[in-house]
């Protein structure tokens, strides 16, 4: 059971299709910290110009803060990239606005972790389509990122998406091994590939990362939580 009176709260956008945030934040977040989620309807069918987004975003922003969060993720990946650096800067900045709460994407989450481990040259890994897929790598190399690696699995929506098992992400990014990279992007928050992240970086000797995990880490950083955390690889240890 979580605590009732937890020493932190966080919470999360998400866009309404997906299914494996929530699960991952409740298994990785420390049982004394709060995740609290918000849903919108932003990807697939329901996807709209950034200019119609942030209202929602908005709003979205504000009912989080009603419940105490600090700091609030806009977590969505491909939607916090498809506008480059500009545009992610608008809906970090859209959310502070609103709710006067510390505000992070998984945009700026990912490049964070890069950071962390001072790593430039990635291989990237999604399952979106090839238009999506290209939004995010121009994202990358926009923010300084050489891209020696990648690769767009092309699934069919959203179920697709979270329906693929762990062990299959395991394979696919094994097959891509690049001597040449410093870490390994696996993108996307609807998928199940960071219960098999430690595994991966086993395999790969490299750091690897995950829409999941990276939005906890860096959560769990901004609200002040810096012990390790467990099951978050080497990004958390």
């Amino acid at each position: 059971m979580k605590n009732e009176n937890p020493r932190a709260r966080y919470g999360l956008i998400v866009p309404s299709s997906n299914r494996m945030a929530e699960p991952h934040a409740s298994q990785y977040t420390p049982r004394d910290v709060a995740c609290h989620v918000t849903r919108l309807r932003m990807t697939g069918p329901y996807f709209m110009p950034l200019d119609d987004l942030l209202p929602k975003v908005t709003e979205a922003a504000e009912l989080l803060a009603d419940a105490g969060c600090d700091p609030i993720v806009f977590h969505c990946t491909a939607n916090s990239m498809s506008d480059g650096v500009d545009g992610e800067k608008r809906i970090k900045g859209a959310i502070e606005d609103a709710s006067g709460r510390p505000a992070v994407t998984t945009a700026s989450a990912t490049m964070a972790a890069f950071e962390h481990f001072q790593a430039k040259r990635v291989v990237l890994l999604s399952p979106y389509p090839r238009a999506s897929h290209e939004h995010e790598l121009e994202f990358l190399e926009e923010s300084g990122c050489e891209i020696v690696g990648e690769k767009n699995l092309g699934l069919n929506g959203s179920n697709a998406y979270s329906d693929m098992p762990a062990s299959e992400w395991t394979e696919t990014l094994v097959s891509m091994k690049n001597k040449d990279a410093d870490i390994y992007f696996v993108s996307c928050a609807n998928i199940q590939a960071l219960d098999a992240l430690e595994e991966m970086e086993e395999v790969l000797d490299a750091p690897v990362v995950t829409s999941n995990q990276l939005v906890i880490w860096q959560a769990l950083r901004m609200a002040g939580i810096n012990e390790p955390l467990p099951g978050l690889g080497k990004l958390a240890a």
